[in-house]
């Protein structure tokens, strides 16, 4: 069953065939939908075109969000291209290193100020575009973390940052379901990526993880392709304003378990 058959969905944030958009991409792709890419920084350039081929996708192209002339290019390339699309894929977010490897309290004036444009505002910049590109109504989908709730060593920022992005999803939410428009996030488990890597000890996270969830193992990224897939489908037509945990089950842990061999 191709449950986006006749859908075009444009995605923000492919940066490699470990992105969580790449697992998102393909499970597009498998189910009939269009798709345009974005990515961020020309360094990119190299690593995205080859997996636009993988999947036939003839529209790719650079964005910085930070920059509105950028994002009103991306979108007037794309009304040319599609005329109309159904579904926008927000999968942005970036701080500096030196505000992720210290002590939240040191986090700089501009590393602030970075964290907040790049990875909330950018939803709200990209939905101003995209609700304008989707008279028969649509879907947005973002990826948060559940370090917007609880305090995670080393997120410090990026912690805040996706917290001011749950919100702007339930704000969007609010303003957009007058047009048909659907807005929810995803709340991913730690998955090795890109900007994963920045994360001082994440690699200790991943373990740790893994041995707690009540399933005794992290996700992957077709695991958070597929739950984007649901919620951009008409299968979850009732569903807007939400934040789904696609996290083997951390996120309802009060106390984990800690390993067998703890004293």
């Amino acid at each position: 069953m191709n449950l986006l058959e006749g859908k075009t969905a444009l995605i923000f944030g492919l940066a490699n065939n470990k992105s969580i958009a790449w697992g998102i991409a393909k499970a597009f792709h498998q189910n009939g939908a269009t798709l345009g890419f974005s990515y961020g920084i020309p360094q990119l350039e190299r690593r995205v075109m080859p997996l636009a081929g993988d999947l036939n996708v003839d529209f790719v192209e650079p964005c910085d969000v930070t920059k509105d002339e950028d994002i009103d290019d991306v979108f007037n390339k794309a009304e040319k291209r599609f005329g109309s699309i159904d579904i926008l894929i927000h999968s942005v977010a970036f701080a500096k290193q030196d505000d992720l490897a210290g002590r939240f309290v040191n986090t700089s004036r501009d590393g602030f100020a970075m964290a907040l444009d790049i990875s909330a505002y950018s939803l709200v910049a990209l939905a101003q575009r995209a609700s304008g590109l989707m008279p028969a109504g649509g879907s947005m989908l973002t990826m948060t973390y559940y370090g917007s709730e609880k305090a995670i060593p080393h997120y410090n920022v990026m912690g805040v940052a996706k917290a001011a992005l749950e919100a702007s999803v339930r704000y969007l939410a609010m303003d957009l379901g007058p047009d048909g428009i659907r807005v929810n996030a995803i709340s991913a488990g730690p998955i090795k990526t890109l900007a994963a890597a920045g994360i001082a000890g994440f690699r200790k996270m991943l373990r740790y993880t893994s041995e707690r969830t009540p399933m005794r193992r992290n996700v992957d990224q077709d695991e958070i392709g597929n739950t984007a897939l649901w919620l951009c489908s008409d299968l979850s037509s009732g569903i807007t304003g939400e934040v789904v945990y696609v996290d083997a089950g951390y996120h309802i842990l009060g106390m984990p378990e800690p390993p067998e061999n703890w004293e």
